[in-house]
C-alpha cells in the first residue's frame, strides 16, 4: 500500500516538474508572488523599501494574517503618513501598525460599551483618562499614531529592541507578547505603502 502510494506521489511530482521544465522561465515570471496563499502585488516602478529595516530581528512567534477592508487600509496609510510626518523610519511604522493590529484591528473604534477596556478607543486603544488626549483627539488616524510615535521616541533604544517589547514599553498592555503576531503583517503593509 504504501509502495502504491509513494510512486503516485513520485508520479505526480515528476509531472509538476516536467511542467515547470517544460512551461520555462517566461511562465515562471508571469506567475504572481504568493506569500501565506494570498497574492502580494509587486510595483516595478516604485522604490523598494530595505525590507532589513522592517524587521531586522526576525519574526517572534506564529504571525497572524486578516484580509483588510477598505477602512482598515485607509488606516494603514494613515499611520505611515503620520510616521514620515514626524520623521521616522519605516521601521516606526511596523511597530505602529502592529501595534493598532493587535489593539483594533486597524479599525478606529469609539466607546463600546461593555466591551470596552476602561475608556479605550481609536487605532492604539489609547485612554482619555490616562493623558492620550481627548476623544476626538485619540479617534483621530493622525493624532493617535503621532501620540504613539512620541511615547515610542521616549522608549531609548527602541530600534533596537523586538517589536513586542518596544510596543509593550509605549502601550502598557495586559497582554504585551501578542503584538509580535503582527509583524510580518504590518511589515508588509509599510512595503507596500510606503513609497506609494
Amino acid at each position: 500500500m504504501n509502495t502504491i502510494i509513494r510512486k503516485s506521489v513520485l508520479g505526480v511530482a515528476g509531472l509538476a516538474f516536467a511542467g515547470g521544465v517544460f512551461a520555462g522561465p517566461a511562465a515562471a515570471q508571469a506567475a504572481p508572488v504568493v506569500e501565506a496563499g494570498k497574492p502580494v502585488a509587486v510595483q516595478a516602478d516604485k522604490p523598494g523599501v530595505d525590507k532589513g529595516k522592517l524587521i531586522p530581528h526576525g519574526v517572534q512567534g506564529g504571525q497572524s494574517r486578516i484580509d483588510l477592508s477598505d477602512e482598515q487600509v485607509a488606516s494603514t496609510k494613515a499611520i505611515v503618513a503620520a510616521t514620515k510626518k514626524a520623521g521616522m523610519d519605516e521601521r516606526a511604522a511596523v511597530v505602529s501598525i502592529a501595534t493598532a493590529l493587535q489593539e483594533s484591528k486597524l479599525e478606529n473604534l469609539g466607546h463600546l460599551g461593555d466591551r470596552n477596556d476602561h475608556d479605550s478607543q481609536g487605532l492604539f486603544q489609547q485612554r482619555p483618562s490616562s493623558g492620550w488626549g481627548t476623544v476626538e483627539q485619540i479617534t483621530d488616524p493622525e493624532y493617535s499614531t503621532t501620540a504613539f510615535l512620541k511615547g515610542l521616541k521616549q522608549v531609548d533604544g527602541w530600534q533596537d529592541m523586538p517589536l513586542t517589547k518596544a510596543a509593550q514599553t509605549v502601550q502598557v498592555s495586559a497582554y504585551p507578547d501578542h503584538y509580535a503576531q503582527w509583524e510580518q503583517l504590518a511589515a508588509d503593509l509599510v512595503a507596500e505603502h510606503w513609497n506609494s
